[in-house]
């Protein structure tokens, strides 16, 4: 059995401190349900992807909190955390359960609750994803992190700060036209390369911000689909995921995403396409230098030659390629959980014809979540139902 895209719904991201996790969740699911005939109750399986909800909110065992908050009490329950990459693995599980046969209806969603904490408590917290005796102990954080990997590249390869903040320029501008998006206003190179520091060679514009937000995808077999007379427009092709080591020192090298280059291989051959054949891509742009690496490691670009998407308009919406239509997280936000399902929202939208920055003639978009630097990472590739 494949599985069918029946409905998908995102709240804005933003901050929302004012809010819970199971608020943003349940207004993410109820839209999604009102795109379908179908209720809460038809549910078979629910999975939650959250990273922080233990360590920001107090709150564990979200599965079933949730599924009961959005009347799908009854629903097999689950939270699937894999850090940044959770809702990626949940949109990935969601599959595997419809595909095995194990269930006909799925509510595949994502949330996430940062705002409500400081900016310090919100760090540490996200230093959950990274090793920590051998890089939190040693001072390390995620920009840190990046940070080292950027320098690297820009070494190896001539890369500069300006190639960077294309990327930066791209995505800000992308998310003005998208309500669903943290950032509503442009940016130019000389702003980005102008703002705050945070760990040379990055600057702010090179990171994406803390997010507040909620994203939920209604998934069912195309038998049930067929047998209901469901109005669908899009489908999963494909999935692939794997790991590398967490800490970047024990990687052959911090400029290569090893662990998306086999996702990417994987989910190309689940899916019966090449990277030639795909039409729109929401890449995890967590740092401007993660995009660089992620369309080198899908198989868009060889090695060294990434920065060139964005510099010469490649990866522009009305170019080649166009990547992250939806401000990607620089400009829509990054609510971790939330994120990889977010993406497969925005990328079933674009499939459907409906985006603001609608791509011409869409028929096969990818999804890539990550979490951490680099060491869990998911790839979904989506198609016409």
């Amino acid at each position: 059995m494949g599985a069918i895209i029946a409905s998908v719904a995102s709240t804005k991201y933003d901050q929302h401190p004012e809010s819970s996790s199971r608020e943003l969740f349940g207004e993410a699911a109820a839209e999604a349900f009102e795109g379908t005939p179908l209720f809460p109750g038809d549910v078979d399986a629910v999975y939650v992807g959250n990273f922080m909800g233990d360590l920001i909110e107090d709150q564990g065992h979200m599965g079933p909190l949730l599924a009961d908050h959005v009347g799908a009490r009854e629903a097999a329950s689950v939270r699937i955390e894999s850090a940044c990459a959770s809702g990626g693995a949940t949109i990935r599980q969601a599959v595997s359960a419809i595909e095995s046969g194990a269930a006909d209806v799925v509510l595949a969603g994502g949330v996430e609750l940062m705002s409500v904490a400081d900016i310090e408590h919100v760090t540490d917290a996200l230093a959950n994803a990274a090793d920590d005796v051998y890089e939190n102990e040693q001072g390390l954080t995620f920009p840190g992190i990046y940070a080292l990997m950027a320098r690297r590249y820009m070494h190896e390869f001539d890369a500069t700060n300006g190639d960077l903040a294309a990327v930066s320029v791209k995505n800000h501008n992308n998310a003005v036209e998208n309500p669903l998006a943290q950032f509503q206003e442009e940016l130019t190179t000389e702003e980005v390369l102008e703002s705050k520091p945070i760990a040379t060679p990055l600057v702010l514009y090179d990171a994406c911000p803390v997010s507040d937000g909620a994203s939920a995808v209604v998934m069912v077999s195309d038998e049930f689909a067929a047998e209901n007379d469901l109005d669908t427009s899009a489908s999963v092709l494909g999935t692939g995921q794997s790991s590398d080591a967490v800490a970047l020192q024990d990687r052959a090298s911090i400029t290569r995403t090893p662990a998306a280059e086999r996702a990417a291989r994987a989910a190309y051959r689940d899916a019966d396409v090449t990277p030639d054949e795909v039409d729109v891509v929401e890449v995890h742009d967590c740092f401007t230098i993660a995009e660089v690496l992620a369309i080198e490691a899908l198989g868009f670009y060889e090695r060294g030659e990434g920065t060139r998407g964005a510099v010469e308009g490649e990866t522009a919406v009305d170019g080649t390629l166009p990547v992250n239509t939806s401000g990607g997280l620089l400009g829509k936000g990054h609510p971790v959980g939330a994120t990889g399902i977010g993406q497969v929202v925005e990328l079933t939208k674009q499939l459907e014809g409906r985006h603001p920055n609608q791509v011409d003639d869409a028929e096969i978009a990818l999804a890539h979540n990550v979490g951490g630097s680099g060491a869990s990472t998911t790839v979904t590739v989506l198609g016409g139902a």
